[in-house]
């Protein structure tokens, strides 16, 4: 790790700097107040809606301060970077507006959303190379290419310009609310918003507590703070896209270290709930990364109690075609939904007496995919049972095997449940 990248804290004058180059470009999005969630945890929560720039993230703001601070020789140049889509549609925005040709490198799974709306910010200005399954597999890419061809890289957290524009986020937040802030929760996937956004904090509310918040299966941050240096993960949950890296910037990990104070973590299924929690409840239509800091307050509800609380609600480019599959996680997350394989005896009348004895009054089948015969005794069907409540459980399970039903629970085999569902 060079001096650059341990010594490098942004002060204020660059980050005013960086206001200023944003002004009509990344809009003032609104400081407001949940009635639901502050209602539920008797606390004051103020949500900072960046999922309301135009390009439905705060990416905007980094990546158009970083690339129009480069020189016109760099800008002839062209520039390259590589992003899991909230990065690539505010590189793609500031090509389109400063005229400048961009490659932009994003793994195969990306939900196709974001690479359309990358394709319209970008116009004839923004060129997408899909490649890899991860955000670390497209940034190797990328690279290369990259050091092939002599263009410039934005890198979407790891850059002194990147951090200066996104903490500006932390600006606004200050000018906009009306009473001292407690607790300000930022998403983190590589540090770029938390690092910026907690260098402001430090710098003008320094008794606010600024709280990191990862999703559980890609903790890079977690991880390298309580290892004391930069620490890749060797695998990673990529559900959560727009916060899932397996290493977190040089730069962001030396600031966070010194400014978050503290780090914490939320199971992906907790964050699916809360996701359709702000749909159902408030309207509001957030991406996996966006939903982080809500679905973390549960964990400090005696903490926050009449405090002043800010999340910060990150971005809202959700794909509605993973509907089901956020649906299906947050069942999972909550106990409300379970896989077995049901071995029915092969005799007549074997599924109506699971159907009426061994189902509950409210538990549903939701899937059931009958196997090839095994035996002569009974022949093997993955079945997904929706309960009410998680109580229903293991009274369900007694049933199945007093009557020779059961054959294995799936929902704790992550393997064999990957396999077979």
């Amino acid at each position: 790790m060079s001096d650059l990248k341990t010594t490098y804290f942004p002060n204020l004058e660059n980050v005013k700097k960086a206001a200023d180059t944003l002004k009509g470009i990344a809009a003032l999005t609104p400081l407001l107040p949940s009635l639901s969630y502050s209602r539920s945890l008797g606390a004051n929560i103020l949500l900072k809606r960046e999922d309301l720039q135009q390009v439905r993230s705060y990416k905007i703001r980094g990546a158009f301060n970083k690339i129009s601070s480069l020189s016109q020789e760099d800008r002839d140049k062209g520039i390259v970077c590589a992003s899991a889509g909230n990065h690539a549609q505010g590189v793609a925005y500031a090509c389109a507006k400063l005229n400048i040709n961009g490659t932009i490198f994003m793994p195969a799974p990306t939900p196709n959303q974001k690479t359309e709306q990358v394709k319209m910010f970008g116009g004839d200005y923004a060129t997408i190379v899909l490649t890899g399954d991860t955000f670390d597999d497209a940034y190797k890419a990328a690279k290369i290419d990259c050091d092939a061809l002599g263009k410039i890289f934005v890198h979407p957290f790891d850059d002194e310009k990147i951090i200066e524009g996104q903490a500006t986020v932390g600006l606004e937040i200050i000018e906009q609310a009306s009473e001292e802030i407690d607790y300000v929760f930022v998403p983190v996937g590589g540090g770029g918003l938390a690092s910026g956004l907690s260098t402001v904090f430090h710098l003008l509310s320094p008794n606010t507590k600024v709280i990191g918040v990862e999703p559980e299966g890609a903790p890079s941050m977690t991880t390298s703070i309580f290892n004391q240096e930069n620490t890749t993960l060797s695998l990673i949950e990529k559900f959560v896209d727009g916060a899932a890296v397996q290493r977190v910037g040089d730069r962001n990990f030396a600031i966070c270290k010194e400014y978050l104070h503290q780090m914490v973590t939320v199971p992906e299924g907790k964050v699916c709930q809360t996701i359709l929690d702000l749909y159902n409840k408030d309207a509001i239509v957030v991406e996996p990364a966006g939903a982080l800091t809500l679905a973390v307050l549960d964990q400090f509800a005696d903490e926050i109690k009449g405090k002043n609380v800010v999340c910060i609600v990150s971005g809202s480019n959700n794909d509605i075609t993973r509907t089901a599959e956020i649906k299906e996680r947050a069942l999972l997350y909550r106990g409300l939904k379970h896989y077995f394989i049901i071995r029915f005896p092969q005799r007549a009348g074997a599924l109506r007496e699971f159907l009426n004895e061994i189902l509950g009054p409210d538990d549903d089948i939701t899937f059931f995919e009958y196997k090839k015969k095994t035996s002569r005794e009974d022949g093997p069907a993955v079945v997904g049972i929706e309960i009410k409540d998680p109580a229903s459980l293991n009274p369900l399970i007694a049933r199945m095997k007093s009557r020779k039903f059961f054959g294995e629970y799936l929902n704790d085999k992550p393997d064999l449940f990957e396999f077979l569902i």
